[in-house]
């Protein structure tokens, strides 16, 4: 095997034309299953980098993969480029302006994470056919993360039956390999169904539909008195059955989502859930039918990969930041509150440092500090292959996700730069498998350990296609 330091040397080859690509996403800002746009630019992006493109991946339009290289083992690297609603904002400021009033945005940032990934398999390729090491890379460009489970229902149809060990990363305030840890999650929607009636003259004919997603509400709540202590249950409206408050609403909708850290409590809190929806129907003498829109899983840990990413960025050191980066980000976290920033600097088990504006280090494998946990399909590969996600600093200390300051950085000199090292930690342990066949064996043996003990169970139901839109 050549000097490690040649995937260096090949992400920044390909790193202008990287950039441009995530550029161009974060100005597209697309949601779940409508990612057409992005996904286009990624399949465009691949075939000119000489890669073997499939595009419908999973019967899903807007899911693509390349591939280069041939034999050997197949080495994975994930991408995602959804975004979300009412985040758009001006790129490169610290106050808040939207580009369009209430339009989508890159508040999570996967212009850059499907970008960086992209990235890295571009240096792994050149790295294979320079060396002809037999092996082969493999990019998935996967649509909706946020709360779409893309991954998830791609793993239920196959698309990761022949690969090996998987790599991924997402944008962060801080550089450390990721912790196993993800709720799985549920999200079920529930239709009531009732009867309109005059709410004046004739209240006592109707059957209250909106009345029951209320009830419903209630029971829920009572209920998380007795949920596991890290499930989590929100909910949001999706039908109120009109703005007329005269007229005994026949029809409501509902969505939950419904978390925990193990899938099999995940599942039986569903079940409770269900149950307190169906209280509520006979209550109001509605009907209701629950459907589950999408579900994920839980993390399972592959600590050898965990170790060799961490190996990996102490090798490649923190992202070299500048000083026109630091100015920046110390104008966003001026739009911060202390509590945003303390939170982050507790999450990783350390002081609070409230002048530091950007993280140039690594952050200890492991540091035990507050964790907040949310859920991504990322989940359902971990269970079919080894899997490690680090996450590398793009923003400055602080920022919430999901929020317009993280959009607002999206096309920084800090977002680009960090998404080029996340490119080199990956490119660099994707080389290290395909080189290294006792270490792609020691990762596939822990993961074989850890399904014995616990076997795989997916949370899809097993005839729930995915959620698809239209093409515009």
């Amino acid at each position: 095997m050549r000097n490690s330091s040649e995937i260096p040397a090949l992400v920044e080859r390909h790193k202008d034309d990287l950039t441009g690509l995530a550029d161009r996403v974060w100005g597209t800002p697309e949601l779940l299953y409508g990612e057409f746009k992005s996904c286009a630019e990624h399949a465009a992006m691949l075939r000119a980098k000489g890669f073997r493109v499939t595009e419908n991946v999973a019967g899903i339009p807007t899911a693509v993969m390349g591939e280069a290289g041939t034999g050997g083992p197949v080495i994975a690297i994930l991408g995602e480029y959804d975004a979300l609603p009412g985040l758009s904002q001006v790129a490169g400021i610290d106050y808040r302006e939207e580009i369009e009033a209430g339009g989508n945005g890159h508040g999570c940032g996967h212009n850059l994470l499907g970008s960086a990934a992209l990235l890295a398999a571009c240096a792994v390729k050149d790295w294979l056919e320079q060396t002809g090491t037999p092996g082969r890379v493999r990019y998935y460009g996967c649509p909706a993360e946020e709360g779409g489970a893309a991954k998830a229902f791609m793993v239920r149809d196959g698309a990761f039956d022949d690969v090996d060990a998987a790599i991924t990363w997402h944008p962060s305030c801080m550089t450390r390999v990721d912790d196993p840890l993800a709720l799985a999650n549920t999200r079920m929607d529930f239709t009531f169904t009732g009867r309109a009636a005059h709410a004046a003259a004739t209240p006592h004919l109707g059957r209250s539909a909106l009345d029951a997603v209320e009830l419903m509400s209630v029971g829920v709540n009572y209920l998380r008195e007795h949920a596991p202590q890290d499930a989590r249950i929100h909910y949001a409206y999706l039908e109120t059955g009109g703005t007329a408050p005269n007229v005994v609403q026949a029809r409501a909708k509902v969505r939950y989502s419904i978390r925990a850290l193990k899938l099999a409590e995940m599942l039986s809190l569903v079940e409770r859930v269900r149950k307190v929806a169906e209280g509520a129907a006979l209550m109001t003498e509605t009907r209701v039918e629950a459907k589950v829109f999408s579900a994920v899983s839980n993390h399972l840990e592959n600590l050898t990969l965990d170790r060799a990413m961490h190996a990996v960025l102490e090798e490649i050191g923190g992202v070299p930041f500048d000083e026109d980066d630091r100015a920046y980000a110390a104008r966003i976290r001026a739009t911060l509150s202390d509590n945003d920033i303390a939170s982050e600097w507790r999450g990783v088990g350390q002081e609070p440092q409230m002048d530091v504006a950007l993280c140039d280090w690594i952050v200890p494998m492991r540091p035990g500090g507050e964790v907040m946990i949310g859920s991504t399909d990322v989940g359902d590969v971990t269970w079919k292959v080894p899997t490690t996600e680090v996450l590398v600093a793009t923003c400055a200390i602080g920022t919430p996700f999901h929020s317009w300051q993280l959009t607002a950085q999206g096309k920084s000199g800090m977002a680009h730069k960090g998404m080029t090292h996340a490119a080199k930690a990956m490119g660099r342990l994707a080389q290290q498998l395909l080189a290294d066949a006792g270490l792609l064996a020691e990762a596939k043996a822990e993961h074989a350990r850890r399904l014995a003990v616990t076997p795989y169970t997916c949370p899809l139901p097993a005839d729930l296609a995915p959620p698809l839109v239209p093409r515009p």
